[in-house]
Order: C-alpha cells, then sequence, then structure tokens
C-alpha cells in the first residue's frame, strides 16, 4: 500500500474515533460544554480528513487541523479527542526533519487555546484534559524526533550492509578477475614455450628423417622432454588453483634458467648465460617473474626472430636484478600479442620497468628491471 492510500485511511479512522468517543462522553473539557451538532461534527471531519495530507503537504495540513481544532473549542464543543489531528501532524512535522514548523505549529494552536481558557468565566476543572495540551504538544516533537533519529539510524546500518556487500562482490569480481588472469599468463608463458620447442624439434626431425636418420632420436627425446615439462607445468599450476597453496607450483625461479637455456639449445639456438653481480635468494614473486619473462622471451626467439645466437644476461644489485635477453635474429613480423603484454604486466606489478625492441646492434633485445624489497 502507498503512503497517499495509508494516509487516506488513516484520515478516515481518526475520523471514526473522534466522533465516536465524542459521542461517548469518553473525555470532557470542563461544566461549559455544548451538545455535538453538526458544525462540531464538520469541524471534526475538517480536522481528522487533514490527515490524508499530512505527509504529502504537512504544514498545510497542520494548520488546517490546529484552526479547525481552536475553533472546535471556542465554540465549547465536547471533548479533547479533536486536538489529536493537530498533534499527529506536529508529530509528522518532526519526523519529517522540520522541527522548527511542529514549535511553530505547536505554539500557534496553544497560544489561542489557553487563551480561550483564560477568558473562561470559570477556571478549568481539575480534570479537564486540555491543561495538559502544552505536555501532548511536546510530547509529540520529542517522539516524532526520537522516530527521525530511529529511521536514520536504521537506514544508516542499512546503507552500510548494502555498501559492505556490494565492496565484498566487488572485491570477489575483482580476485576472480586476477586469478584468470594470472592462469592466463602462466599457461601461456609455459605451454607456449613448450609447444614452441616441440614444433622446433618436429620440424627439425622431418628435416633429418631422409638425410640423417640417426639424429632424428636426439630430437625425439627433446619432444618427449618438451611433453613431459609442459605436462609438469601443467599439473603444478592446477595443483595451484586446486589448493590455492603457492608452495604447489613448480619450480618456476631462476634456478630453473639453465634447464630452460638447455632446452632453447635443444631446439637449435646458441645460448650463452652470464651472470653478474653476488647472486642471492629473490623473493618468491621476484624470482618466479624474471623466470616467465626469461621463458617468454626465448620463446619468442624460436618462434619468430630466427636467430642463431642468444644471450640471456642476469645481473644482480642489491636494491633489484636486471635481466637481458638479447638475440642476433629479425625483430620479426609477427603482430603483437599477449607474450610482450604480459611481460611487461609481470615486471609493472612488481613495480619494475620493462622495455623490449630491437637492439642497438641490431637484433631484438628484452630488458626487465625487477626491484627487491628486502634481499634473504
Amino acid at each position: 500500500m502507498n503512503s497517499r492510500k495509508a494516509d487516506a485511511l488513516v484520515a478516515v479512522g481518526a475520523l471514526g474515533a473522534i466522533v465516536g468517543g465524542t459521542y461517548g462522553n469518553l473525555s470532557w473539557t470542563g461544566p461549559l460544554e455544548r451538545p455535538l451538532d453538526a458544525t462540531g461534527t464538520l469541524l471534526i471531519a475538517v480536522a481528522a480528513l487533514s490527515l490524508a495530507f499530512r505527509r504529502t503537504a504537512p504544514l498545510a495540513a497542520g494548520v488546517v487541523a490546529a484552526a479547525a481544532a481552536v475553533v472546535y473549542y471556542a465554540a465549547h464543543y465536547p471533548g479533547v479527542f479533536a486536538v489529536a489531528p493537530a498533534l499527529a501532524s506536529v508529530y509528522t512535522l518532526a519526523v519529517l526533519g522540520r522541527r522548527r514548523a511542529a514549535i511553530w505549529l505547536s505554539v500557534a494552536m496553544s497560544v489561542p487555546v489557553y487563551a480561550l481558557m483564560a477568558l473562561a468565566s470559570e477556571d478549568p476543572a481539575a480534570g479537564n484534559w486540555m491543561t495538559l495540551l502544552t505536555g501532548w504538544l511536546v510530547a509529540m516533537v520529542v517522539v516524532g524526533e526520537v522516530t527521525k533519529s530511529r529511521r536514520a539510524y536504521l537506514r544508516a546500518v542499512e546503507q552500510r550492509a548494502e555498501e559492505a556487500e556490494r565492496t565484498r562482490e566487488e572485491a570477489a569480481l575483482r580476485r576472480a578477475g586476477e586469478e584468470r588472469l594470472w592462469i592466463a599468463q602462466e599457461l601461456h608463458d609455459s605451454l607456449t614455450h613448450s609447444i614452441s620447442v616441440v614444433n622446433v624439434q618436429v620440424a627439425l626431425a622431418l628435416e633429418l628423417l631422409d638425410r640423417r636418420p640417426e639424429r632424428v632420436r636426439p630430437a625425439l627425446e627433446a619432444i618427449k622432454e618438451s611433453g613431459h615439462e609442459a605436462m609438469r607445468e601443467l599439473r603444478a599450476t592446477l595443483g595451484v588453483l586446486r589448493t590455492g597453496d603457492p608452495a604447489e607450483e613448480a619450480e618456476t625461479g631462476l634456478a630453473g634458467l639453465p634447464r630452460l637455456v638447455s632446452r632453447a639449445e635443444g631446439a637449435g639456438l646458441r645460448v650463452a648465460h652470464t651472470v653478474s653481480g653476488e647472486p642471492y635468494a629473490l623473493p618468491p614473486e621476484v624470482d618466479r617473474a624474471a623466470y616467465r619473462i626469461a621463458q617468454e622471451a626465448l620463446t619468442n626467439v624460436l618462434r619468430h626472430a630466427g636467430a642463431g645466437a642468444v644471450t640471456v644476461a642476469v645481473e644482480y644489485d642489491p636494491r633489484k636484478i636486471t635481466l637481458n635477453v638479447d638475440n642476433d635474429g629479425e625483430p620479426g613480423t609477427a603482430p603483437p600479442g599477449m607474450g610482450l603484454i604480459g611481460m611487461r604486466e609481470r615486471a609493472v606489478a612488481l613495480g619494475g620497468s620493462f622495455t623490449a625492441g630491437p637492439g642497438p646492434h641490431g637484433g631484438f633485445t628484452v630488458r626487465a628491471e625487477l626491484p627487491v624489497r628486502a634481499a634473504a
């Protein structure tokens, strides 16, 4: 039910209750009361029905209800219930945050009512409930303020709960996106490298099959080793996804770089692996990123460069490590792919830098600088 219909029902209910209570003599305003007639009933009806507009036009409804109540009591009609719609309007103004209007309406109604009582020929009787009008008005303002504060508190609690739920959902979506990116990078780097080595070895085996069959076996063994390596890294990656434990991940640090170099040499490259500076244990995320960048750089050489010689240089510095992969081939004509993007993302995620492009003396150079927060 919308608020307008609810207010209309409240107005009709108030009309019935006030008229019934007045005719039933449930309250009185002193010995000068006159019988309730059509005019008095009309004033009650005007005051009660104004409640139908207590939320759409609260101040106007309150003024109408207060004016009808003042006229009602000035005519000495019986009972105190005629003031109830005005009290309800004062309460509504306070609930809606219009405290000043509620106070002014209370004053505008109580002053003439008390003036009528002061000008009466007899003092109010002890049982005259109108002497309590000020207390009722103050109570309506206070109750309205308390209700307003309570509703504001409940709205704030609901908003905080909704915000917390929305934040949890956004965090979950962000984590899911990060996990998808991590999976894509890991699978791209490991499987692309292994498949590239397999393709090179298969091409070599097909070329030697008729001319020099005795050299086919080493190529097939290299293919077998590359397949095993791909399966090992795939199982390790899936193990991390199942358990969430990085310890399940395959060895993907610079300690595995000699094995990576050996596989590249088995695919026909001449690889020079150099280390400068004093090696030290790297943080796992830095170690893994350096290995994956070197792996992807060698993969690109195998797939696109047509190079014969490659240099993989690792330089240890107390604050960072620098990785250079240089080759003497052509830069290649393949369109930009995820390889360079993934290498750059790995470096930038650690606060490092990444460059890739033609070398100063030809060929192609990949360079990554990865900061080390604390050397072990």
